[in-house]
């Protein structure tokens, strides 16, 4: 009687070169083909030089290249001179200032691109409207309160948010380097509690800040900015009013 292990070793023995041939070094196997590197690495042989002067042509009559930046300075509309932030909402239209821009710098196709510089501050598309700019506060202001600790008329009882423990801040060393960074000795206990009275309790801003989002990019057809006819590109001031920068960047072909 055949013992049970033969078959199982015949079997390891039958397998053995195709295990091999599958699984062999790299010494028994043809050479890979090394990665294709370059600018052409998706073609088997570069562009013809006709091809290359079509392109070329294709970009001239797309025009001149752009590429031009602005920084914007807004200053909120009912702002009072010196006056301290209140933590109001308010919403600026944009849209005056960059077709300003866009017109000066004699773009015709392109794109537009506008990002709020601050942290408590967003930018939308939307409606410019006296009404609406009030809903929108109303809204936010409902998922996110202002802190009971906060100067906001809006502040609503027993709502705490973390970020505006101001006497524990700043939290960690890197948060301290980042203080320093902005010119904040805070090794300095006096130059610390500079730094923490001039912090605002400002936390629902900065969420709210997070949901709107801080950027729009808009194409540009014919020196116009694609935009519907009741679109404005808006700023919303969420911790104001303050004077504030929004940075607006060209790109394209004039």
């Amino acid at each position: 009687m055949m013992s049970p292990r033969v078959p199982l070793i015949l079997s390891i023995i039958l397998i053995l070169p195709v295990a091999g041939w599958a699984f062999g070094s790299n010494s028994n196997r043809p050479p890979r083909a090394a990665p294709r590197t370059g600018a052409y690495r998706l073609h088997e042989t570069p562009p013809s030089s006709a091809a290359t002067e079509s392109a070329s042509s294709d970009d001239a009559a797309l025009g001149e290249p752009i590429c031009v930046y602005e920084t914007v300075t807004i200053t909120p509309s009912g702002m009072n001179d010196g006056e301290p932030p209140r933590q109001a909402v308010s919403v600026e239209d944009l849209t005056p200032r960059m077709k300003a821009f866009l017109a000066s710098s004699g773009m015709r196709n392109g794109v537009v691109h506008v990002i709020s510089r601050h942290t408590t501050t967003a930018i939308t598309i939307n409606e410019r409207e006296s009404r609406l700019a009030r809903d929108v506060e109303d809204f936010f202001l409902k998922i996110c309160p202002p802190d009971d600790r906060s100067s906001s008329e809006r502040r609503k009882e027993g709502v705490r948010y973390l970020h505006n423990d101001i006497e524990l801040r700043p939290d960690g060393k890197e948060e301290a380097e980042r203080c320093r960074d902005n010119g904040w000795e805070i090794d300095d206990p006096d130059e610390l509690k500079r730094w923490r009275d001039q912090e605002p309790i400002n936390a629902h801003s900065h969420l709210i800040s997070m949901m709107m989002g801080s950027s729009e990019c808009i194409p540009v057809v014919e020196g116009e900015m694609v935009i519907g006819q009741w679109q404005s590109v808006l700023l919303v001031d969420l911790d104001g009013p303050r004077t504030r920068t929004v940075g607006v960047q060209l790109m394209g072909y004039r």
